[in-house]
């Protein structure tokens, strides 16, 4: 196993302080973010308007540290569901959702997850670890398809804001002109509500957010989301109410629709009421049965009733179409808490 240092992942400040500490020039660090993160190289030798003499200094300590794909289950609907490697018997899901106008990548940002949402598979598995921001990237760069996906959205295992710091690195790296140049605009950050990574988030990125709600009743939440006991959905509104969002940065707020628990008109009022003011989308989404758990999926009629009934007071409001359900890839079905010793030959 080679213990050098991936290149991948870093920014580009970062890159010119290490390039500096070997005494190359200052600008062989811009050379190498846009052989990672445009020309796609995957070995120092191909950076080949570097010196000889540099890449030869710069791989005694340094690889680029991309990795590869471990598994992918293919849908009938033609998502596919990838399985990265994380560390030593750990892994991580990875969701790429093809469409006719778009391709989105649904990346993960922790192997695990702490919050144990009731309708949610990678709580189960308890948290084993943060991602880096290398390692969430390589999420994008590690599939084949890489260079065709046209949005992200950072809604796979793990909560993004209990790991900020490598997130918002990330976020820089896919955005900046000198890394992937991504338009935040086609970047969506979702969060159960750690109101101090909210604010961080819409501080230092120009990325979308969407808020997981789920209920608008704090004593119903706090069943279904732990999280609503420590950061309540009231003072999480009032964080977002604050931002100014338009059409360059949107927040969307996400909610399952669980059968006679969250799907009346009580519950719709209660959201008419509660998203008064601010400028979002509430995506209406279908709960995918998981094993022993009471919660069921609202009917079809049901989940377009809720929709109209927001529309019609003036919350705007849509049905997420679900995808890769068969695969185990939609909402909330992604975990590998039962994958151990998977290799790339399955």
């Amino acid at each position: 196993m080679s213990t050098r240092e991936k290149l991948f992942g870093k920014d580009l400040e970062e890159l010119k302080s290490l390039t500096s500490f070997l005494g190359l020039p200052t600008f062989t660090g811009g050379q190498i973010t846009d052989w990672l993160y445009k020309k796609g190289a995957v070995s120092i030798d191909e950076m080949t308007n570097i010196s000889k003499n540099g890449r030869d200094l710069l791989k005694k300590r340094f690889n680029v540290g991309i990795s590869g794909v471990e598994r992918v289950d293919p849908a009938s609907d033609g998502t596919k569901k990838y399985l990265f490697k994380a560390g030593e018997d750990r892994f991580i899901e990875t969701a790429f959702i093809p469409e006719e106008k778009r391709n989105t990548l649904c990346v993960s940002t922790q192997v695990g997850c702490r919050w144990s949402c009731k309708f949610c598979m990678t709580g189960r598995q308890g948290f084993r670890g943060d991602l880096t921001a290398g390692e969430i990237l390589n999420q994008l760069r590690g599939i084949p398809e890489w260079r065709t996906v046209s949005n992200i959205v950072y809604m796979g295992m793990g909560e993004p804001f209990d790991n900020t710091e490598e997130v918002l690195k990330s976020l820089a790296i896919l955005t900046a002109p000198w890394g992937f140049g991504m338009s935040p605009r086609r970047i969506t950050v979702s969060t159960i509500g750690i109101i101090p990574g909210i604010r961080r988030f819409l501080a230092e990125s120009s990325c979308n957010l969407a808020v997981s709600l789920h209920n608008p009743f704090s004593d119903e939440r706090v069943e279904l989301m732990p999280v609503e006991g420590k950061y309540p959905l009231k003072e999480v509104l009032d964080v977002v109410r604050a931002y100014p969002f338009d059409f360059a940065r949107r927040v969307t707020f996400e909610y399952i629709l669980f059968e006679d628990l969250n799907d009346s008109e009580r519950h719709a009022r209660e959201l008419v009421r509660i998203l008064h003011g601010i400028k979002g989308r509430v995506n209406l989404i279908s709960f995918h049965n998981l094993p022993e758990t009471p919660l069921r999926s609202s009917k079809r009629e049901t989940v377009e009733w809720f929709r109209d009934r927001l529309n019609n007071s003036g919350v705007r409001a849509t049905i997420r179409r679900s995808r890769g359900e068969d695969i185990q890839a939609a909402c909330g079905l992604l975990s590998t808490k039962t994958l151990h010793g998977v290799t790339s030959e399955e």
